[in-house]
């Protein structure tokens, strides 16, 4: 079975930080292996804590009387040097749950009420791209009320809020940048009928 050796922190952000593991394989052989993570420093790493706890939230919310349309938001991101669309999400500050990191996120993304659902193990983290980070997200599912505005967004964010049905999520997938986690919720917005939280309740 393969093991990690030592580890060293390479850089000490805010956000994100970098860490040189020492993998060794099965077959014996020792090579570097790099790993970004929100962890700030090395006990906080989930290979070395095993504990899942959640960094962020992405969330799932519903908009409207009919329940037909959902809240996204189409977000500059610099990795791309483009636009994307994602669903509204955020990290989770020290001693906040995810609910509350749900509700405050919502409304600083998109001005929007948030009134979260409970999900069960549907909201417990999961780990998002683990070839390269150890981040992990848990999401929150609700619906949302109010007139969306950007005027609560932080200054270093590029976001534009958008509200769309079923027609719309279909040409996004068909033709935009989407992050992958919006893209299969997405797909279950489109194939669902009605209430498309109704799977939670059941």
């Amino acid at each position: 079975m393969s093991e990690i050796g030592n580890i060293e922190k390479k850089t000490s952000n805010r956000f994100l930080n970098f860490y040189e593991f020492e993998a060794i394989h099965r077959d014996g052989r020792v090579s570097p292996y790099y790993v970004s993570s929100r962890a700030k420093d090395i006990p906080e790493l989930k290979a070395v804590s095993h504990q899942n706890k959640p960094d962020g939230v992405v969330l799932y919310g519903v908009y409207g009387e009919n329940k037909d349309r959902v809240v996204l938001i189409r977000q500059y991101r610099f990795p791309l040097g483009d636009y994307v669309y994602e669903f509204p999400a955020g990290l989770v500050e020290p001693g906040e749950d995810m609910l509350a990191a749900g509700i405050r996120e919502m409304y600083e993304e998109t001005g929007l009420t948030f009134a979260p659902v409970e999900a069960g193990s549907y909201s417990r983290p999961f780990f998002t791209t683990i070839g390269m980070t150890d981040e992990s997200c848990g999401t929150v599912f609700g619906y949302c009320s109010g007139t969306p505005t950007n005027s609560h967004q932080e200054a270093s964010e590029e976001i534009q809020v958008v509200i769309a049905d079923r027609a719309e999520c279909r040409r996004i997938l068909k033709e935009e940048n989407v992050a992958i986690m919006c893209a299969y919720m997405l797909m279950h917005f489109i194939a669902s009928d009605g209430d498309p939280l109704q799977f939670l309740k059941g």
